[in-house]
């Protein structure tokens, strides 16, 4: 299931894997993503794919986050027990690839 918003300019696409309506999780994934944008303003979109895995019983939320800027991809990948672990550590990998290039860039 795949649900596209575009917000502020910034295309955030949110597809789940394994799962039925998360409502809450999607609007989560979308707030979490958007915080990005005040790291680096020039994100063009993003795509979270949000997975359940049911061979891992401790660590069984997969978290994806791809973020395109002007030419170039950023990816990060997480797993965690919950939906919002496994985000946040995707936006936290994100956040400091984001600062990173921003300092090349200057």
């Amino acid at each position: 299931m795949t649900k596209v918003l575009d917000n502020d300019a910034v295309n955030v696409k949110v597809t789940l894997r394994h799962s039925n309506n998360h409502t809450d999780i999607e609007e989560y994934a979308r707030n979490a993503v958007l915080v990005l944008t005040r790291v680096f303003p020039g994100i063009i979109s993003c795509h979270v794919i949000l997975d359940h895995q049911k061979n891992d019983f401790e660590k069984n939320k997969l978290a994806e986050i791809t973020v395109h800027v002007p030419q170039n991809v950023f990816v990060a990948k997480e797993a965690g027990v919950a939906y919002e672990q496994a985000i946040e550590s995707c936006v936290e990998a994100l956040s400091r690839q984001l600062l990173k290039h921003k300092e090349k860039m200057q």
